[in-house]
């Protein structure tokens, strides 16, 4: 379904009076390009998470744009992707080592090449954690993400120690000290949301018409023909508007079909609705087993659904189409035309997967990774939608199953 793939608009009063082009960046017109359509163009983008910043780096680089104004509701940690273009060589390398990589991801918590440093940050230097992460912040990838203190997102005080090195590489590379403030996050610590990976992100905010208004100080009070009114009373006029205002993200694909189990329960509902009580997953709280069977929906099979492990997104989509495709050979070798999850299996795996969530520093903090989406009804609290423990024993337990006949499952 896609857990990043329903888009989300923002509840600000007049979003349809603009008058000049507006779209959600999970809509991009099809033929736009940013250099020649946006020549001599006031734009605007609100939102920094990892679609904005994309966005926003790539607009700054167009040199003939009259002025980028970044409208920042809730400042983000990013770090250096360092992306670059590929040699033919370089690919021709990696093309040829594609089976050492698959299997250096398989034996990954995450799935990705990365995985955490064994050692805890307070276990060892000052000069030891700098030289870790010092190494990490100049390579290419996901190292300066995945890669450090394995206590990094569990201890406060670790969290606290990273945080701070990652706000002090913000502020070299932003020249403004003010932006540079506005730009660091002091409500959440590094990594306790997703974390966008950037090339160039911070430097866009050294040139001169790049301007970014922080929402924190001065929130949107409305959006006119023209552009955008703070609360200030300014009016920053604009004649693109682009919207980086992420995704229902999880549970939304789910509740934009009209999914009904057997007895006619909605899948999704809010609780303040009429089948709000009666939804499998009221406000949104998905019980499943496995991640890919749903309880009361029989021959339902879920692909990169809640309960499934979201690190390496293919890594895992590969891993459940195999669950599936192993599990619908065995129906069609024995005739099974029936499949639905016991009400056992769902609690045990739901149970599961909110033990794997605890002691996470993530749990703490409002984002789509736990359920929160303020412009989304029925998603103001938190929830635990997102499989946790390791990839591999996400696979451990999918073969268990598989190898007991597929017990927790009725097969008829």
């Amino acid at each position: 379904m896609g857990f990043l793939s329903s888009p989300t608009l923002p509840a600000i009063p007049g979003v349809e009076d603009f008058q000049g082009e507006s779209f959600h960046t999970s809509r991009w017109p099809k033929n736009l390009d940013i250099h020649r359509d946006f020549a001599g163009k006031r734009i605007g983008v609100i939102g920094t998470g990892a679609t904005g910043i994309q966005t926003i780096t790539a607009i700054s680089e167009v040199a003939d744009i009259k002025s980028l104004s970044v409208f920042q509701r809730t400042a983000n940690w990013s770090a250096p992707l360092r992306n670059h273009k590929i040699t033919p060589e370089q690919m021709a390398k990696h093309r040829a080592n594609y089976d050492t990589i698959i299997q250096a991801c398989a034996d990954t918590p995450t799935g990705f090449l990365h995985q955490a440093d064994p050692r805890k940050s307070l276990d060892v230097s000052e000069a030891e954690r700098l030289a870790l992460w010092d190494k990490l912040y100049a390579e290419p990838g996901f190292g300066k993400w995945l890669g450090v203190f394995k206590d990094t997102y569990t201890d406060r005080r670790a969290n606290e120690l990273y945080s701070a090195y990652m706000a002090a590489k913000i502020r070299a590379r932003v020249r403004d000290p003010a932006t540079a403030a506005a730009l660091i996050p002091t409500n959440h610590g590094f990594g306790t949301r997703r974390v966008p990976l950037e090339s160039g992100y911070f430097e866009a905010f050294n040139k001169p018409h790049v301007r970014l208004v922080d929402l924190q100080q001065t929130p949107i009070a409305r959006v006119v023909g023209g552009g955008i009114e703070t609360a200030d009373g300014t009016l920053h006029a604009l004649d693109v508007l682009i919207y980086a205002t992420g995704f229902d993200a999880i549970t939304g694909a789910f509740s934009a079909i009209d999914w009904h189990a057997k007895d006619g329960r909605p899948l999704v509902a809010s609780s303040d609705t009429e089948e709000g009580s009666r939804a499998i997953w009221a406000d949104h709280r998905p019980s499943t087993f496995l991640g890919v069977t749903v309880p009361a929906m029989p021959n339902t099979f879920m692909v990169l659904g809640p309960h499934q492990p979201f690190g390496n997104a293919t890594r895992s989509i590969e891993k459940v189409v195999g669950v599936i495709s192993d599990l619908l050979q065995h129906c069609k070798d024995n005739g099974i035309t029936y499949v639905e999850p016991t009400q056992e299996a769902v609690e045990e795996w739901t149970e599961h997967v909110f033990e794997c969530s605890k002691g996470a520093l993530s749990n703490e903090v409002d984002s789509w990774m736990t359920g929160v989406n303020k412009n989304v009804k029925g998603k103001q609290v938190r929830s635990v939608a997102r499989y946790t423990g390791t990839a591999q024993e996400f696979r451990r337990r999918c073969e268990e199953c598989k190898n007991s006949g597929y017990k927790g499952l009725i097969l008829a």
